[in-house]
């Protein structure tokens, strides 16, 4: 009877859209800061008001990374169901007078989906189709790859160790982990994001997953970005 309800719930998901989930890092050119007041000043409005006026197509939320590290100093989480929305976006952002002075250092891209080793009896497994972010005032985020020889183990072994694997994270509430499929279509096989209250809350949480069974099987999970939720005026005001 459980396989029989899971099979419909993958069913009635496989007729639902496609959820895109994008992480867009920029580092801020140091010419910008010996711009004048007035043209640094508006081209931060110009960067403003494009993201209002694009953002009504999608999910988004903002990031600062300054001086945590020296290769991005903003990102924006970006959650929607339309490429040409990001496109856009995107476009229309590096046009601005704060754009023209900003590089693209990394961008990530994946689907959302439920998990094959997510089922009835894994608690809130009905909302693992859709990423819906909290309220976490830090997001980590990195990009990770399985080893080879993790999918050529049995299924079953496989799912007792992310069964393992699942029960260190809900020892770990409130961090919430966020998974973006992107093998086939990026580089790497997922890019996960974790939201929590403090760093050092996430650092206990990584603690202890390391030393389960299934971090043996993996092949790669850096670089990793903390990044401190702000509102967007607050991040372009700290940019200068």
């Amino acid at each position: 009877m459980a396989e029989t309800q899971t099979r419909g719930q993958q069913v009635q998901e496989e007729k639902l859209p496609a959820q895109y989930i994008n992480y867009l890092f920029f580092k801020l050119d140091p010419e910008w800061r010996r711009l004048p007041d007035e043209e640094r000043e508006k081209g931060k409005e110009e960067f403003l008001r494009t993201v209002e006026e694009h953002s009504g197509e999608m999910l988004l939320r903002s990031f600062s990374l300054m001086g945590l590290r020296s290769d991005a100093d903003l990102m924006l989480w970006r959650i929607g169901y339309d490429l040409d929305a990001f496109e856009e976006m995107t476009a229309a952002l590096l046009m601005t007078g704060l754009g023209k002075y900003l590089s693209t250092t990394y961008a990530y891209f994946g689907l959302s989906r439920r998990s094959i080793y997510v089922g009835e009896h894994t608690p809130g497994w009905e909302n693992r189709r859709y990423i819906i972010p909290g309220e976490g005032d830090y997001l980590f985020v990195y990009p990770f790859v399985k080893t080879r020889a993790w999918y050529r183990l049995p299924l079953e072994e496989r799912q007792r160790m992310m069964n393992e694997h699942m029960q260190i994270g809900r020892k770990h509430y409130p961090v919430k982990n966020n998974t973006a499929y992107c093998f086939g279509i990026d580089d790497y096989e997922f890019i996960l994001s974790f939201e929590a209250e403090t760093p050092e809350k996430f650092q206990d949480l990584m603690m202890e997953l390391r030393e389960s069974e299934a971090s043996a099987y993996t092949e790669l999970d850096t670089p990793i970005f903390t990044c401190r939720r702000r509102p967007l005026e607050k991040i372009l005001e700290n940019l200068g």
